[in-house]
Parts: structure tokens; sequence; C-alpha cells
């Protein structure tokens, strides 16, 4: 059984790799039952149902038995807050091996100088980017001003006097009808409230990104912060030029590349459109296109490496051990030459869904894809996004509804579908299979009637024709059974 055998997809293992790992959740799962059988009755239905479905939400993948064993350890009883070698408490040893190997490997797998593996997630990550950009650009200098050397030196009035400029800067992120995330400055998220917020969108006509109207909201708005990257974005993103438009203002470049870190590391992003030469600070998930453990990563350049360090205590709690362990053995997976074709295959993958929408009458946010991600725009079958999501569900097709650029269902009930390629290429699906997933999605939203509520008409409510769900049941069964998910692994 070679390494690359086994991190190529966490779906198909060698028969003993898949033997040994069938008894690693028997006996997990029977010591489970006998403490608390309804959880271990709901994780069995959870891969059933993970088995019998199209997975189509962007945002999660399959994750191999390596990684999901390693978080079930007994890392997760040790605290360790601070850092690796600086703890605030004894006996952190295995957590400095466990934290300096996957940081290592996060540094050689994204060619970053500095990596942070300890946040939860990647609101986490974020969390921590801001305020170490923050303690960096704005603290730093008010400390260095004040003749301090910690913010436990000032007095009452330096104090608040820093605490109010560290509660008016200025954040420049995408919109979130336009692609970007509720942590790029959307109000109702603390990123909206901590700071002065503005939003650059897309062009009303393409969808598409303009670099020029970006640059002159940057220019009269001068933010701290212009952060890059998207969560429903289906274009690739020219990273050089948002740096040029940061240098430009003075603003600190942060990218969230939650979304797209798998096409980061396989090689599928270079140039230009990888974001981690080109940002000051980078942050990620660990699981959707990476296919790891769920948690975060920040990547800095050297001038922010030592407040990003500093993210226990400063935003986070104590580390999840077994996670960061977990996230070490995914990034290994990350760095053998086979992520490289499957993250190129999810590109791929992408293309074929998109096309096969088209060439049915779909419109699509942008006109198409070139990543990972296709985005409907459900209002030409008549529907809401909750409508057709909850359509899709009934007939086994996992996706999540998503805003589109001016959306006029707002952001709970949405115009539009988003779709991800990842974890249905995890399984082996390839160009052929998304076309044809891509036939059954528009087959279930041609039969879906949007109904009337008892009080007028409801964004909600629908009718799914007779027969549809179970005819695209059955064409999805055969595809599903043809590329399996985790073979030879039983219960």
């Amino acid at each position: 059984m070679t390494a690359d055998a086994v991190t190529t997809s966490s779906t198909a293992p060698g028969v003993e790799y898949a033997d040994t790992a069938s008894a690693a959740y028997r006996a997990a799962l029977q010591v489970i039952e006998s403490v608390e059988p309804r959880i271990a009755a709901a994780t069995r239905k959870e891969l059933a149902d993970q088995r019998d479905s199209l997975k189509l939400i962007a945002s999660e993948n399959y994750a191999s038995p390596a990684v999901l064993l390693t978080m079930g350890t007994w890392l997760s009883d040790k605290y360790a807050e601070g850092t690796i070698g600086h703890r605030f408490y004894a006996g952190c040893q295995n957590v400095d091996v466990v934290e300096s190997v996957a940081a290592e490997h996060a540094r050689e797998l994204f060619g970053a100088p500095y990596a942070y593996a300890q946040p939860h997630s990647g609101i986490d990550a974020n969390l921590v980017a801001f305020w170490a950009i923050l303690a960096t650009r704005v603290e730093a200098p008010a400390l260095a001003e004040l003749g301090a050397k910690h913010v436990n030196d000032l007095n009452e009035a330096d104090w608040e006097g820093l605490r109010n400029k560290l509660g008016n800067q200025r954040l420049l992120g995408m919109s979130l009808d336009a692609g970007g995330h509720l942590t790029h400055g959307f109000r109702p998220n603390i990123s909206g409230k901590m700071f002065h917020q503005r939003s650059y969108g897309t062009d009303p006509e393409t969808g598409l990104l303009d670099y020029d109207k970006l640059a002159a909201a940057a220019r009269e708005f001068k933010p701290l912060i212009l952060v890059g990257g998207y969560s429903a974005y289906p274009r690739r993103v020219n990273f050089a030029k948002l740096r040029e438009i940061a240098d430009e203002v003075g603003a600190t470049l942060m990218v969230d590349m939650a979304h797209f870190a798998g096409l980061v590391a396989g090689k599928v992003f270079t140039g230009d459109e990888d974001p981690v030469p080109h940002a000051h600070v980078t942050t990620t998930t660990t699981h959707k296109s990476l296919r790891g453990p769920r948690g975060g990563l920040v990547l800095a350049q050297p001038e922010y490496s030592d407040a990003v360090d500093k993210g226990c205590p400063m935003v986070l709690g104590g580390p999840l051990s077994h996670v960061m362990a977990a996230k070490a053995v995914a990034l290994a997976e990350a760095r053998q030459p086979s992520f490289q074709a499957y993250a190129q295959r999810v590109a791929d993958n992408a293309k074929a869904l998109a096309e096969g929408f088209l060439k049915r009458g779909a419109r699509l946010v942008t006109g198409g894809t070139d990543n990972h991600i296709v985005l409907l725009d459900v209002t030409s079958f008549g529907l809401t996004g909750r409508q057709a999501e909850s359509a899709l569900l009934d007939a086994g097709v996992v996706t999540n509804r998503n805003s589109i650029p001016a959306d006029p269902n707002g952001a709970w009930y949405t115009s539009g579908i988003r779709f991800g390629t990842p974890a249905l290429t995890t399984r082996g699906f390839g160009a052929a299979e998304f076309d044809r997933v891509a036939e059954l999605v528009v087959d279930v939203l041609t039969n879906t009637q949007p109904t009337q509520a008892s009080n007028g008409p409801s964004k909600a409510k629908y009718t799914l024709a007779d027969g549809t769900a179970e005819r695209v049941h059955a064409a999805s069964a055969e595809m599903l059974a043809a590329n399996p998910l985790y073979p030879g692994l039983t219960l």
C-alpha cells in the first residue's frame, strides 16, 4: 500500500487499509454505544446518508480515515494555551511536536514563511488575522509613541485613546451578495462591528470583479485592511492586482482563501492567482477543498508573524490539539503529488458542471466558472433559493442556497444555489457524471412549482411534481454506486 494510494482519495483505500479502518471504526462505535447509543446510531446514519446523496455543497468534502481517526485521541485531553515552547501549562511537549509538524507542512505546502495552526475555524482564523494586523499597524506604533512596551503600562487616558483607535479602523471587503463571506465586513457579523466597513461588489452586467472600480473605492475610503477572497464567486482573482491596490492606499492585504485553498495547494492557482506570495496575511480553513478536518490556519509574512503567534490568548482559548494533529495529517496528504491531480479534477469538473447547466438553458452568475464553484440563478425557474434547495434535498441532491448580486430575495431566501465539485470529485466523479448531475438538477427545478401560503405568496413553500424525487434518486444511485464513499469500510 503506497502513501499516494492512501492519500489520493479518502474513498479509494486498498483492501488491507480498508479492513484496518473498518476494525477501528467498529471498535470506536461499540465503545460509544456502550455509553450513549443514540450518538453511535446518529454517527452510523450520517455515513449512510452521505453515501446515498449527491453532496454538492462547495464547503464540504470527505476527509480520509487517517484524518478522521486522528481527531479521536487523548490529545483532546491536554490544555496547551500559548504557543510552541511557550505554554501556560506544563507537560505540553507532545502538543509542541503536533503543532510544529502542522505548521511545517503548512509552510511547505503553501510556500509561506510562517504558519499558525491553532485557529478552531475559519472565523477564528480571520479574527486572529484582523487583530494581528491591528496590533501591528495600530497598537505597536501607538505604544512606541507613548513610550510604553505593553498595554498594561498605559494610564487610563492613554488606554482609552488606544481603544478608540483600535475600534475605528477601516476595512474594505467583498459584499455578501457579490460572493464575499460574512466575516469580510458583513454588519451582523463581528467583523462588521469591529471596523468602519465598506464593501466592494462586482460589475452589474458581467458579475465579475472590476479592479479599476475596486481601486477607486480603495482610494476614496483608504482602508487599513483590504480583504480579498470569497465564498461564492465562481471566478479566479488576480491577487497581484489586489496587492498593488493595497500598497497604493497603504492598506494591509488580507486574503481569505478558505474556499479555494485546495486549488492553491494543488497548484491549480499559481502566479498572480496564488494569494500567499501577494498577501500580507492569508487565512484558510482546512476542510472544504483542502480535504482535512474542520479548522483554520493563518499564513503570514514575517512582519505579522509575532502578532499572529499571540492568537492565544489574544482571541483564542486553548488550542484543539487533536484537531491540530489531524491538520498535520491532512496537510501531509496534500503534499503528495496525487493531490495536485485531484485539485485539477476539481476545477475541470466544475467546468463540466457549468457547461451542463448552460446547454440546458440554466442561468449562471458570471456565465460560468474557472474555480470549483458554480452559482446558479434559480429565478429563471420561478423559484427562490430556499425553494430550490429544499426541492433538491427531497431528491437527494444536497446543496445550499446562496445570494446572487443585487439579490431581490435577500440573504435568507436568496435567488441562487451554490454548487461545488470537491466532494464528488473525491468520490471519483468525472466530467460525464457532472454533466449528468446538471441534467438531474435541471429536472428537479423544472418540476418544482412555488406554492401560495395562506396569507399570500411564500418564498419557502413549493410543490415537487410526482415521481421527480424517485426518478432523480434512482439516477443518482447508479452514479453513487459506481463511485462508493469509503469503499470497503464496513460498520
